[in-house]
C-alpha cells in the first residue's frame, strides 16, 4: 500500500508562482561594455534587456554627438524613462499570464552619480532637492527592487577601448568628464563590482554569484 503520507504529485499544467519583478542595470562609464556584459547576463537570466542609450532623446545624442557633456539637466529626464518603463514592462508582464521569462528589466546606464542611481531605484527624495520635472509621475520603488553591477576599470584601458570603437556618439574626450562625474557606487545596497579587466564570462559569473546573494529570490 502507498504511503498515504507521499505527497501526490503536481499537476503538470499547475501554473508555477509569479516571482517578483526586479531591475537589474549594467553601469559604469562609457567604453566599459556594459552593452556586451548584459547580452550575457540576457541569455543567463532569460530577463527583458533594454539598452538605456536609446531611450535618450534626440537633443542629448546631437549633444554628445558633438562632444558636449551631458548636463543634470539633459539627464534627469532621461534616467527617470528609464525608471518608468522598467516599470511599465514589469506590469505588462505581471498582467500577461502567457509571460514566461524572468520578470523585470536587465538596462544599461551609466548611473555616474549617486542621485543618478537613486532616480533608476525610485527612491529619489524630491523634496529634499526637487530636481526632476513636475510632471513626472514619481516611481514605487517597492514595486521594483533595483541592483546595480559597475564595471570598475582604471583610465587607460577604458580610453584604449574607447579609441577602438567605431560608429558610436561617446567621443574620447568626453571619457574625462564621465569619470569627473563619477561617484563610485562601491559600498551602495544592491550593487555588485566586476572587473573591466576580466573576460565577459569572467564578469557574468561575478555578476551571477553576487546577485545570488542580493536578490530575494534565486537565479
Amino acid at each position: 500500500m502507498a504511503d498515504e503520507h507521499q505527497m501526490a504529485p503536481a499537476a503538470p499544467d499547475a501554473p508555477r508562482p509569479k516571482r517578483h519583478p526586479v531591475l537589474i542595470i549594467v553601469m559604469g562609464v562609457a567604453g566599459t561594455g556594459k552593452t556586451t556584459l548584459a547580452r550575457e547576463l540576457e541569455r543567463r537570466l532569460d530577463m527583458p534587456y533594454v539598452e538605456g542609450d536609446e531611450l535618450h532623446p534626440k537633443a542629448n545624442i546631437d549633444k554628445m554627438s558633438a562632444g558636449i557633456p551631458l548636463t543634470d539637466a539633459d539627464r534627469e529626464p532621461w534616467l527617470q524613462l528609464i525608471r518608468t518603463t522598467a516599470e511599465h514592462m514589469a506590469a505588462e508582464q505581471q498582467a500577461d499570464p502567457s509571460f514566461s521569462r524572468r520578470p523585470g528589466a536587465l538596462v544599461t546606464c551609466s548611473a555616474l552619480r549617486r542621485y543618478y542611481r537613486d532616480i533608476l531605484r525610485g527612491t529619489y527624495d524630491r523634496t529634499r532637492s526637487p530636481k526632476l520635472p513636475g510632471h513626472l509621475d514619481p516611481p514605487e520603488a517597492y514595486r521594483l527592487p533595483t541592483y546595480f553591477v559597475f564595471i570598475k576599470g582604471d583610465k587607460e584601458l577604458i580610453m584604449d577601448r574607447i579609441s577602438k570603437r567605431e560608429g558610436h556618439y561617446m567621443k574620447p574626450g568626453m571619457l574625462d568628464s564621465q569619470l569627473q562625474t563619477l561617484e563610485s557606487p562601491e559600498g551602495e545596497e544592491g550593487v555588485v563590482v566586476v572587473p573591466l579587466a576580466a573576460s565577459t564570462e569572467e564578469q557574468a559569473d561575478i555578476a551571477m554569484r553576487e546577485l545570488s546573494k542580493l536578490l530575494p529570490e534565486p537565479l
